[in-house]
């Protein structure tokens, strides 16, 4: 009996928002400043399709100039929709050139959607003896399901998929019937598409009227039977029913046609696609794509060539050999890894001069060459990712393109110290530049050996960061962009995983069994693509504007950080068990509290049965928010705002925070101890943070809580180094309201800060027209809310959330706020118009924040970047300012030789080690570099304290 034959039919647009907002968080943004996410998460998807199912037919449908009959019977159809994201916008007509080079026909049809597209195919396919499979997330579609006809829908957060045929239908929608799906869109009505449904009927009531009565007609003949409002307002709005089932029903007369022949799959145009991706610079994708092919390939042998089909299930198999055969070409060639899978260079096809150093001589030699010059590029190979931890297996150096050298070290340590003690000449040369990507890592890593590297650096990961900090800065990553090389993987070299993000910290534990010649291949070739990355990035930052910035900011910060990291700072171990213990009775005593309130036990951290005692059992509110999957919306910021009404939700908060604080930093602090020094050494990430703000992780030391007295608590436990340091804080007062009015010229503000006075208070005397020493806490509260809200775009719904206020109190607040300060409003406009015509801001020392979506037609994408365009420069300009203020006092602490330490950076604090000998010597350098690394019209200043934690400097 012939195997039935099954049609795939992808909702287009429905999966290209899925791949725009799985990326949302964190754009994929190539050299070009395009926005791929869409693009890529559709064709991953595509693909995944492919992979799983092996499908004999299939096809893509679009929208195309909305529904016309919907629109004629209903115009304000969809009128609630945003405009739809540039980014989509933008990735339509490539998604349309990759179907079309993959041979996949894309089903387009003007003046109707895509829903009835598929729901015609579907019909017509079963009719032809056909399986339909219905790729979608959107639940409209279960009206088509059939015995035939199923929904292959994606799972939330990356989960798979789940087909769902009539079984899954009946129970998701408590419905007899697929058909009767249509009947319960219609009585509940949908806000996104603007579908008006029956007033007062949700989910629930939908379920319990068809059960009763089977159709929304039937509802409609039957209302005698309802009561009281529900009845009028059934009665009140039958016409509006029975126009909202019409508009929910899916067409299956749009004017296409199914000739199978037409859906067939068959293989792609390999050359044609593979350009689309290397234009859209998606390095990895290309791979996906083939091998995608190849297990199709593989599983359908009557398909392709018996020698192609071997190729093509070892490649599937096998997913990381060298070869890569999948194809044939028209030539009769086969299609390897190197050449032709990506179209980039590899060190296969480049000419090149790697060598090993491994003698006496030949080292002597090197430094010899190495003295000689200007800049040299290295990169060191280690036994593991933390780089304080971790041995030397190898140094590349690298200062002619094309041309390098490997030093391999031995296991025992004292060897490696002597051979690395022959290179200090080089590495403590104060003339030659050094070059590496993430140099931070290789200055940590010779630290352990007690070799400074001293000299200018040259960063690539951070150079790249400066000219496009949307993009992820990966060597990798950086090479197939810049140099279209694809670099050997560490995957190809020993089977593990690849490099980290950052380009270092390589996951090297049995490196040292690779042979000394693949070693030396896979080493140098590091370096000598960062050498060649340097001379093109060079380039691109004059072009940019960020030379000087680089040259006298962030490349001199490397060093300082690196310092900085391995100092590390001290912890009382003791303490946070204690503090564990006191929290864990918090935990418990507020857990008896909210079941006592709930009136029965429940599990607290789990959202959905949260949501369920919350808004079900308690009925909190009348119309709780769910998320996408249906579950109640429990997240702090809807809790927050039921916070001062309910005293289980208070508890609810107050227990997270103490559940969070305890597992995030009281219990997890301990494990973060060096074994050697049996310090904390958080790392600091230079070229994350798009407004140039540092991150602190492992530990992130940024984050502990201050607002909170058990949050404060935390900070107890970071001590002096020993009894002769106490630790010190010092700590910019308001710097980003100084710079807002510096940057905004706004007179009022400029004068209150140079007398001295109490800005939140000056803010509350002036908006609320009351003497100074008259203003009460409450409005001295609002004021310092509004005065900070105001950076970050805060409107009047925001403020009355953040406040005791009104949404009319808030509105008259922020319209008294820019009266006060005309030319801070004027300022804000500015920035806005500033970056509509040039597409970026900057800060007080130039670093720019590109915003691509501040001409946005989408209205609340556009809003944030308008926001972004208000706060960027000043939060970039307060990380500029302390970024200043490190670089000279480091230079001073070096100079003078003291034995105290600059230790951590916190947002707008440093805290340091403070030998008692020197505190009356640092208090006034700390002091005058801080406040005087940068001068603006308004003076800044620095609060400064000391004590035996953290807490008591603070």
């Amino acid at each position: 009996m012939a195997k039935q034959k099954r049609l795939f039919l992808l909702d287009a647009y429905a999966l290209i928002f899925r791949g725009y907002y799985a990326f949302i968080k964190n754009p994929r943004i190539n050299s070009k400043g395009l926005d791929v996410s869409a693009i890529l998460g559709f064709t991953n998807s595509l693909l995944d399709v492919i992979k799983r199912e092996n499908p004999d037919h299939l096809a893509v449908c679009f929208d195309r100039g909305g529904s016309v009959a919907r629109t004629d019977a209903f115009p304000t159809y969809k009128a609630n929709r945003q405009e739809t994201p540039e980014a989509i916008r933008l990735a339509v007509p490539y998604i349309e050139r990759i179907l079309e080079a993959m041979k996949i026909p894309a089903i387009v049809k003007e003046g109707f959607e895509a829903d009835d597209i598929i729901g015609t195919l579907a019909k017509k396919a079963e009719k032809e003896g056909y399986q339909t499979f219905m790729v979608t997330p959107d639940k409209d579609f279960a009206q088509l399901v059939s015995e035939n006809i199923f929904m292959y829908r994606p799972r939330s957060f990356g989960g798979g998929y789940e087909i769902w045929g009539i079984p899954e239908v009946q129970e998701k929608f408590g419905v007899e019937r697929p058909e009767q799906v249509i009947d319960f869109l219609g009585m509940m009505g949908d806000s996104v598409d603007n579908i008006p449904g029956l007033p007062g009927v949700g989910e629930k009531t939908a379920k319990k009227f068809l059960a009763a009565y089977g159709s929304i007609e039937n509802l409609l003949a039957n209302t005698a039977d309802l009561k009281g409002k529900m009845k009028e307002k059934v009665e009140g709005a039958k016409e509006l029913g029975l126009l909202s089932k019409e508009l929910a029903t899916i067409m299956l007369d749009v004017p296409v046609e199914f000739h199978e022949e037409n859906f067939e799959m068959c293989q792609p145009d390999i050359e044609a696609t593979k350009n689309i991706f290397n234009e859209l610079e998606f390095r990895r994708l290309t791979e996906n794509f083939l091998k995608t092919f190849a297990a199709m390939d593989a599983k359908n042998t009557s398909k392709a060539d018996p020698e192609i089909t071997a190729n093509s299930k070892q490649a599937a198999e096998t997913q990381t050999s060298g070869q890569f055969d999948l194809f044939a070409t028209p030539g009769g060639g086969n299609l390897t890894e190197t050449e032709s899978e990506s179209g980039y260079k590899t060190i296969e096809n480049t000419a090149h001069n790697y060598q090993l150093v491994n003698s006496p001589l030949a080292r002597k030699l090197l430094l010899k060459n190495l003295l000689q010059q200007k800049s040299v590029c290295f990169d060191t190979e280690t036994t593991g990712l933390k780089a304080l931890e971790v041995s030397l297996i190898g140094i590349a150096f690298a200062y002619e393109i094309g041309k390098g050298y490997y030093v391999a070290f031995p296991e025992d340590q004292e060897e490696t110290a002597a051979i690395l003690e022959e290179f200090r000449p080089f590495f403590e040369n104060d003339t030659i530049e050094k070059i590496g990507h993430n140099l931070k890592y290789d200055i940590k890593v010779l630290s352990n050996y007690g070799m400074a590297v001293k000299g200018p650096l040259f960063d690539t990961m951070i150079a790249h960061y400066l000219i496009n900090p949307d993009m992820r800065h990966g060597m990798d990553v950086l090479a197939e962009t810049y140099l279209n090389y694809q670099p050997i993987s560490f995957t190809e070299l020993i089977g593990k995983p690849a490099r980290s993000a950052g380009g270092k910290g390589k996951n090297q534990l049995t490196m040292r069994s690779v042979e000394l010649d693949k070693q030396t291949e896979y080493a140098v070739e590091d370096a000598d693509i960062t050498l060649q990355l340097k001379v093109h990035f060079e380039k691109e930052m004059i072009a940019g504007n960020v030379n000087k910035l680089c040259k006298e900011l962030e490349m001199p910060l490397v060093s300082v950080l690196a310092a900085m990291e391995i100092e590390g700072i001290n912890i009382d171990v003791p303490f946070l068990k204690e503090l564990s213990s006191a929290l864990a009775q918090d935990i418990h005593r507020l857990e008896e509290a909210i079941y006592q309130e709930a009136n029965e036990t429940f599990n607290i951290a789990s959202p959905k049965q949260l949501g369920i005692v919350l808004f079900e059992n308690l009925k909190l509110v009348d119309k709780p928010k769910k998320t996408k999957t249906g579950q109640y919306a429990t997240s702090e910021d809807i809790l927050s705002y039921l916070a001062k009404d309910h005293q289980i939700i208070r508890d609810i908060l107050e227990y997270r925070q103490y559940k969070k604080l305890q597992s995030t930093y009281v219990d997890a602090l301990p494990n973060e101890i060096n074994p050697k020094t049996q310090r904390i050494h958080t790392v600091y990430a230079q070229a994350v943070a798009a407004t140039g703000r540092l991150s602190s992780n492992n530990p992130n030391l940024q984050n502990i809580p201050i607002r909170t007295a058990r949050g404060r608590e935390v900070r107890k436990a970071f001590i002096p180094r020993d009894e002769n340091y106490l630790l010190l804080a010092a700590d910019y007062s308001q710097i980003e309201l100084r710079i807002i009015a510096a940057l905004s010229e706004e007179t009022t503000m400029i004068d209150a800060f140079k007398n001295g006075e109490d800005i939140h208070a000056s803010t509350a005397s002036k908006v609320f027209n009351v003497p100074i020493n008259e203003v009460t806490r409450e409005q001295r509260s609002n004021a310092k809310t509004v005065n900070f809200g105001i950076i970050y775009g805060v409107s009047a719904f925001g403020l009355s959330n953040q406040t005791d206020l009104s949404r009319s109190e808030a509105k008259e607040l922020i319209e008294a706020y820019y009266e006060t300060y005309p030319k801070l409003k004027s300022y804000i406009a500015k920035q806005i118009d500033f970056a509509r015509d040039h597409g970026y801001v900057e800060t007080v020392l130039q670093r720019r924040r590109y915003l691509k979506d501040i001409n946005s037609r989408n209205a609340i994408v556009r809003s944030a970047a308008e926001r972004n365009a208000v706060n960027a420069p000043i939060q970039g300009s307060a990380a500029d300012i302390i970024k200043l203020a490190m670089i000279h006092i480091d230079e001073r602490f070096k100079k003078e030789q003291f034995k105290s330490k600059m230790l951590l950076q916190v947002h707008d604090e440093l805290v340091f080690d403070a030998h008692k000998d020197e505190i009356d010597l640092i208090v006034p350098i700390i002091k005058q570099e801080m406040e005087n690394a940068f001068t603006l019209t308004v003076p800044l200043d620095v609060e400064i304290d000391m004590g035996n934690n953290w807490l008591e400097a603070h």
